[in-house]
């Protein structure tokens, strides 16, 4: 049988769109759904993107029953020749058999169907006087039994009941409750009976009152399996025109040119349901609930020891405008004693602060890790196990290097030590001018009481030989003392009050690098998942209908 390619036409975009659909679900559902189920669905896509390649002209309807059924005897009588062989001894039909009405586009779906090429046969050419043009685009197909011994045609019976775009079962009225039929293909096809034919073959053989009933009791057996209205027609091929009521569903359903995507609509319905239990019912945000980062930002900034570090810079200011504002005579008896500690604390406090964020002692992982759990706990409730769990791991996706990318964005924010601010200079010089009027005051009133001591006369010099003058002396040196002690006073105050904003800004900075770290690290992988998931439910829905 030769045959020439014909013009395919395009599929309808509802069921395009489905398929862009279903093909996005398995991109998105990676890693995150069951394998089997991606597995199936990428072997649909395939098989309908083959299926949809081929001639949309042509509906491919196959016979498929158990021993002894007559199907094949069916397909001659549809056929209008002997074409697949019939006889007493089981199995007779070994490979699958097509009969093509039209030829043209059907050489390649038959490839497609792997049909050998010495059991294809051809109708409807302009030679063939005798065959029905009604059925023209008909590719009929006569299987080999699915109860047959052999594995080999059970295999081939299954292959093609998963392509076909109209199925057809014949049953007889001895065998038509078989076991074998109902549980391997009526119960797992139930979905598919917009596309099943139900065919109670060899009526010849029942008593006329008792076709109805047996027809009644065939479809109570398949409502009860969940085959929904099902389609039953009653043939006889011992007749010409026992045949007459399948020949007239046959021609209905190649005139709508409807049964290959009907085929494939329903195979998107069966996925929809499996992949609609990864779905979940409950609402999700999308994104990351504003409390819940808060709450990381706040676990990352404690496990960073940034209040510990802002704490330590305060401190750290206030001893360094001590040394400015303070009252010299007061910083002079406090370096008597000496202060290893302050001297430390004020020459390598920066540098260790520094060093601290070199490694895991600025952030300890611990702590890290029991932020990132407490930053998914609440709204991954919701989700299907799979992707509760995939949002978990995009938390945890940077897990190991955030304690050193903590340290390495705080590390710069750290102040230098020789920022003094103008007015520390301008205080420090007012103290030093007070505490050499204090000095030369207490010089003065030492001269003045040796010149008493030695009895030199006053009138040589009234400044150096008065010693009336000491007490006004003394209450200058007094007031500059108190002033001293007093500017002292007022700017550690002072100082105490700008180191607290000090600490304040260095936190305040410290904690706005964090959030930038904790949305590049943490947030924007969850929220990309979250996202994912988001669009996975929606490409749901848009399977479902």
């Amino acid at each position: 049988m030769t045959t020439s390619a014909a013009p395919v036409a395009p599929p309808a975009p509802a069921l395009v769109a489905r398929l862009d659909g279903l093909e996005r679900l398995v991109t998105g559902g990676a890693d995150r759904v069951d394998p089997a189920l991606l597995d199936d669905a990428h072997d649909l896509l395939d098989r309908a993107g083959q299926r949809l390649r081929l001639s949309g002209d042509h509906t491919v309807v196959t016979l498929a029953g158990g021993t002894g059924s007559g199907k094949s005897s069916l397909f001659n009588a549809i056929c209008g020749l002997d074409l697949s062989p019939t006889g007493v001894r089981r199995p007779m039909t070994s490979k699958a058999h097509a009969c093509v009405w039209g030829l043209d586009g059907a050489g390649p779906l038959l490839d497609w169907l792997d049909v050998d090429k010495r059991h294809r046969y051809a109708r409807a050419s302009a030679l063939d006087t005798r065959a029905d043009q009604s059925l023209q685009g008909l590719v009929l197909l006569d299987l080999p039994d699915h109860d047959s011994i052999q594995a080999v045609h059970r295999a081939e019976v299954d292959r093609f009941v998963t392509i076909a775009d109209l199925l057809v079962w014949v049953v007889d009225p001895q065998k038509y409750a078989d076991a074998a039929l109902h549980r391997n293909y009526i119960v797992p096809f139930a979905r598919y009976a917009a596309v099943t034919l139900i065919v109670l073959n060899q009526v010849d053989k029942l008593q006329p009152g008792e076709v109805d009933d047996c027809v009644a009791d065939l479809r109570r057996l398949l409502e009860a399996e969940g085959l929904a209205k099902p389609r039953i027609v009653t043939t006889s091929a011992v007749s010409d025109e026992g045949a007459a009521s399948f020949r007239e569903v046959l021609v209905e359903t190649v005139a709508a040119r409807e049964a290959r995507t009907g085929r494939l609509a329903t195979d998107l319905d069966r996925f929809a349901d499996r992949f609609a239990v990864h779905r979940g019912d409950d609402e999700v945000p999308t994104s990351v609930p504003v409390e819940r980062r808060a709450e990381l930002v706040a676990e990352l900034t404690a496990a960073a020891g940034a209040p510990a570090v802002a704490e330590a810079m305060e401190s750290a200011y206030e001893l360094r405008a001590a040394d400015f504002v303070g009252w010299p005579v007061q910083t002079l008896v406090s370096r008597l004693r000496s202060d290893p500690l302050r001297r430390m604390r004020l020459t390598e406090l920066r540098e260790e602060l520094r060093g601290a964020f070199t490694g895991p002692v600025g952030a300890q992982q611990g702590d890290v890790d029991a932020a990132l759990v407490k930053a998914t706990e609440g709204f991954t409730d919701a989700l299907p196990d799979a992707w509760a769990r995939s949002v978990r791991a995009a938390a945890r996706v940077h897990a190991h290097d955030l304690p050193e990318s903590l340290g390495a964005s705080l590390r710069d924010v750290l102040p230098a030590f020789n920022q003094v601010p103008r007015w520390w200079w301008l205080v420090k010089t007012w103290q030093y001018f007070l505490a050499l009027v204090t000095v030369l005051g207490i010089g003065w009133i030492g001269v003045l009481v040796a010149y008493a001591v030695m009895g030199t006369d006053a009138d040589t010099n009234r400044l150096l030989g008065d010693a009336g003058l000491i007490p006004y002396i003394a209450v200058l040196a007094v007031c500059t003392l108190g002033m001293g002690w007093l500017t002292a006073a007022a700017c550690r105050n002072l100082a105490a009050l700008s180191s607290a904003k000090h600490g304040d800004r260095l936190e305040r900075h410290m904690r706005e690098r964090i959030e930038r770290l904790a949305d590049a690290k943490v947030l924007k992988p969850v929220g990309e998942e979250l996202a994912r998931f988001a669009r996975f439910r929606a490409d749901v829905d848009a399977l479902r209908g």
